[in-house]
C-alpha cells in the first residue's frame, strides 16, 4: 500500500495478519512469517544481507497499556510507503520505505519513550502531544547520551508522529517541536570526532604483521593437511555412528586395543569432563565396532589401561606442510581436526578482508565461484584474478530505498595470490554457489547454532579471530618461534572492522614493508589501489586518500618540530621540505575527512613522504621524480626510490639511523665469510658516507630564510 500524510487510511490488521507484506520479504527467505499478534517480530524476513543480524521487536518489553498502540504504528511503519510529495520536505535520509535496521532502531527508541511515558503516568499515545515530546527530548539531552544517539532518537520520534498519522486509527501524536524549529536545541554540542571508519584505529604493525604471517601460513602451507584431516575425521565419525555391533566387530575391537596394550603403545584418548578417557568415536571408526560396544568395554575393561597408556588419536592423512625445514605436525589428531578447520577458515577471512580492503559484510557475502580463473590479456600480460561480489552499505533502489540484498559491484575487487588461495580453500568447504562463509558449513560443533540461512555473523568472526590468535601464539611458543607471537593490539580487540583502515594505513605509511608483503606478492598500493583507478572514488580509495593525507600532515608536522628543535636537513629537496613544514599551523586541529584529504593531496607544496625503509624523505615533484620516468603518477613509488633523485631530503635523524644501520652491517660482516662480509662492509661504508655528506651540507630554517 502507498500511504500519504494527508490521505492515508488503510487496512487494519488482525492477530493473524502477516507482519510483512509479501513484496517486503527478501528473496531466498525460507523461515516463518511472523503474525501481527505474535509477541516477537524478528526483522529477518526483510533482510537480504547474509551477514546482517537486524534484531527483533519484543512487545513484552513495552508497558502493557501502551503496547497495542505502538504495535499498530510499527505495523504501519513496516508496510507503509511515504509519497514523493511528502518526502520533498523531509531530510535526504528519509526514504519511501523503511529498511529492517531502521525499523528495529526506531522501535527500540519507541520502547524507551513508552517506558518513560509509563513512569510519568501517561497511559496512551493520545497524551503524547508536542509539549510531551518536548519534555522527553529535554530528558534525552540531559542524560549524557552522545549527540549521534540522541539525533537517532529524535528521528525515531518524528517517525512516530508521521506513521501514526498514516495508520488506520490515528491517535493524534503531536508533531515534535524539533521537526518545526530544528534539532540543534535538543542535541549535545557537536564535536570534531568522526564516526564510522574514520574513528576506527588501524591495527598496530607489531600485531598485524605476525597475524598476517600466520593467516597466510595456514592458507598456503597447512590447508591441504587440514582439509584432508577434517574429511577423514568426518568419515570416521560417520562410520562410528552408523556401525552395527556384531561378533566380528567386537573381535576386531579386542584385537585392536589388546594389540596396542601388548606392544606397549598408547591408547587413543581424549579429555572429557576434566578427565582422560578412551576416544570412543575414533576407536569405533577405526575398528568398525559400534559406539555401544566400545563404550561398554572402555569403562568396564580398559579404564585402568587408559590411565596408564593414554595417548593421541592420530589420523592417517599425510602431513605435507612445513614450518621452516620440518613438518608442522607429525600427525593431525582426531580431536583437533575440526578446530584446525575452524582456524583455517578464520585465517581465510583475515587474508581476504585485509588484502582486498573489503568491508566485513562484503567478505561474508561472497559466494563460491566469485573469483573465476582469468583469461590471458590480448597484449600477453599476466592474467589478473578478480573477485565479483556485492556491496551492501550503499545499495539503493531507484527511489533511494536501501536494498538489504545488496547490489553487484560495478567493478570487481583485485585479488592477489594469497586472496585467491583463501577463496579456493573456502570453496572446498562449502557447497557450489553457496556463501563462502555459509554458517551451516562452518558450524563445527562449538558455540550457539545459528538459525536460518546466511553467513556467519560478524560477532562470531570476532570471537574466532581471538581464538585463532590464541592458537597461533601457542603454536609459535611450542615451536620456539617467539618472534612470530602475535602481541595484543594497544587499542584492544582485533575485531573485523579494522582491517580496511589497517590496509590503507600500511599502504600509505609502510611501503615495501612486511605487512604490505612487497617481496612475496608485489607492491600492495599497485595491486590494490591501482585496481580501483577505473571506478568511482568510493570504497577503500577514500580510506587510502585519508590515510595518505594523514601521513603527509604527520610527516611535515614531525619535520617542523624537528626543525624548531634545531635539527638540520640536507639533500636537493631540503629547501622545499622546509617550506612545506612552515605550512603546519594551518592544519593544526583539522579533522582529515575524504574531502579534506583530496585538497591536501592536490596541493603539490605539501607532497612530503617519509620512507623509513630507505632512511630518507621524498619531497615529491613529478617532473623531477626518477621513480616515475614514463608515467604521470601524482604520488611517488616509495619502494623504488633512486639515490640520485632530486626529490630526496634527509634530516639529522636519518643520518643517525644510517650510521646505526652501518654498525649492524659491520657486526654481521664479522660473522660471515670474506666475500659476503666484504660486501656488507662496503654497504656500511656507503651508508656512513651518505651520513657524512649530510653533516657537511645540512641547513636549518634560518639558513633557508631570504
Amino acid at each position: 500500500m502507498t500511504l500519504d500524510i494527508d490521505a492515508g487510511r488503510g487496512f487494519r490488521p488482525g492477530p493473524d495478519t502477516p507482519v510483512f507484506a509479501p513484496h517486503l520479504i527478501a528473496d531466498g527467505y525460507t523461515g516463518p512469517v511472523v503474525r501481527y499478534g505474535d509477541n516477537v517480530w524478528p526483522m529477518a524476513p526483510m533482510n537480504g544481507n547474509p551477514s546482517a543480524d537486524v534484531g527483533a521487536i519484543y512487545w513484552d518489553a513495552f508497558p502493557a497499556g501502551l503496547r497495542e498502540e505502538f504495535r499498530l504504528i510499527a505495523w504501519t511503519l513496516i508496510n507503509g510507503e511515504l509519497t514523493a510529495s511528502f518526502l520533498r520536505e523531509r531530510p535526504a535520509s528519509w526514504r519511501t520505505r523503511t529498511s529492517a535496521p531502521i525499523v528495529y532502531q526506531t522501535a527500540w527508541n519507541w520502547r524507551r519513550l513508552a517506558i518513560w511515558m509509563h513512569a510519568q503516568g501517561l497511559g496512551s499515545l493520545r497524551s503524547c502531544d508536542s509539549k510531551t515530546l518536548d519534555q522527553y527530548g529535554s530528558c534525552l539531552l540531559e542524560n549524557g547520551t552522545s549527540r549521534n544517539t540522541v539525533h537517532k532518537a529524535l528521528i525515531a520520534l518524528t517517525r512516530l508522529w508521521v506513521f501514526d498519522g498514516l495508520g488506520p486509527s490515528p491517535l493524534g501524536v503531536g508533531r515534535p517541536p524539533w521537526d518545526v524549529h530544528g534539532v540543534d536545541d535538543y542535541l549535545p554540542p557537536a564535536t570534531s570526532a568522526l564516526g564510522g571508519e574514520n574513528l576506527t584505529e588501524e591495527l598496530a604493525p607489531e600485531t598485524m604483521g605476525p597475524l598476517l604471517v600466520w593467516a597466510i601460513r595456514m592458507v598456503d602451507d597447512y590447508a591441504e593437511d587440514i582439509l584432508a584431516a577434517a574429511a577423514e575425521r568426518r568419515q570416521l565419525s560417520a562410520a562410528a555412528n552408523s556401525n552395527v555391533g556384531t561378533p566380528a566387530s567386537l573381535a576386531a575391537l579386542y584385537s585392536y586395543v589388546e594389540g596396542l596394550l601388548a606392544a606397549g603403545h598408547p591408547l587413543p584418548t581424549r579429555m572429557h569432563a576434566g578427565r582422560r578417557c578412551m576416544n570412543i568415536q575414533y576407536v569405533a571408526g577405526i575398528t568398525g565396532a559400534s559406539i555401544d560396544q566400545v563404550s561398554k568395554r572402555a569403562g568396564a575393561t580398559w579404564r585402568p589401561a587408559v590411565s596408564r597408556q593414554s595417548g593421541p588419536s592420530p589420523l592417517q592423512s599425510p602431513v605435507m606442510g612445513k614450518i621452516g625445514e620440518r613438518p608442522w605436525r607429525e600427525a593431525i589428531d582426531f580431536t583437533e581436526a575440526l578446530d584446525l578447520l575452524r582456524h583455517l577458515t578464520t585465517a581465510c577471512f583475515v587474508v581476504i578482508a585485509y588484502l582486498t580492503g573489503m568491508r566485513p559484510g562484503e567478505v561474508l557475502g561472497l559466494r563460491s565461484g566469485c573469483c573465476p580463473e582469468p583469461q590471458p590479456y590480448e597484449n600477453g600480460g599476466p592474467p589478473q584474478h578478480m573477485i565479483y561480489g556485492h556491496v551492501y552499505k550503499t545499495a539503493r533502489d531507484g527511489d533511494g530505498n536501501h536494498l538489504s540484498a545488496g547490489v553487484l559491484r560495478e567493478a570487481p575487487w583485485v585479488a592477489i595470490a594469497p586472496v585467491v588461495h583463501a577463496v579456493r580453500v573456502l570453496e572446498r568447504v562449502v557447497a557450489p554457489d553457496a556463501l563462502l562463509f555459509d554458517h551451516r558449513a562452518h558450524y563445527l560443533g562449538k558455540g550457539k547454532i545459528q538459525k536460518g540461512n546466511g553467513s556467519l555473523r560478524v560477532a562470531t568472526l570476532v570471537d574466532r579471530i581471538e581464538d585463532f590468535v590464541a592458537w597461533a601464539n601457542k603454536e609459535a611458543t611450542a615451536l620456539g618461534r617467539g618472534h612470530e607471537v602475535i602481541p595484543p593490539d594497544p587499542h584492544g580487540s582485533i575485531g573485523t572492522e579494522r582491517f580496511r583502515r589497517s590496509l590503507a594505513w600500511h599502504i600509505a605509511r609502510r611501503p615495501g614493508g612486511l605487512v604490505a608483503l612487497a617481496i612475496q606478492y608485489g607492491h600492495l598500493r599497485t595491486a590494490v589501489s591501482g585496481g580501483y583507478a577505473a571506478r568511482s572514488r568510493d570504497g577503500i580509495h577514500k580510506l587510502l586518500d585519508v590515510e595518505t593525507a594523514r601521513a603527509t600532515i604527520d610527516t611535515i608536522t614531525d619535520l617542523q618540530e624537528d626543525l624548531d628543535d634545531g635539527l638540520g636537513i640536507s639533500g636537493p629537496a631540503a629547501r622545499r621540505a622546509i617550506n612545506a613544514a612552515a605550512t603546519v599551523p594551518q592544519f593544526q586541529g583539522t579533522v582529515i575527512t575524504a574531502r579534506t584529504a583530496r585538497k591536501i593531496l592536490s596541493n603539490s607544496d605539501l607532497a612530503v613522504y617519509d620512507n623509513p625503509n630507505t632512511l630518507l624523505m621524498c619531497v615529491y615533484n613529478r617532473d623531477r621524480a626518477l621513480c616515475h620516468r614514463d608515467t604521470d603518477n601524482s604520488a611517488p613509488s616509495l619502494d623504488r626510490c633512486v639515490s640520485s633523485c632530486a626529490n630526496i631530503a634527509r634530516t639529522d635523524h636519518h643520518a643517525e639511523q644510517l650510521r646505526q644501520r652501518a654498525a649492524v652491517l659491520d657486526k654481521r660482516a664479522g660473522r660471515l665469510p670474506d666475500p659476503i662480509g666484504d660486501r656488507l662492509r662496503n654497504n656500511a661504508d656507503r651508508l656512513r658516507a651518505i651520513a657524512d655528506e649530510h653533516d657537511r651540507t645540512r641547513i636549518t630554517p634560518l639558513e633557508n630564510a631570504p
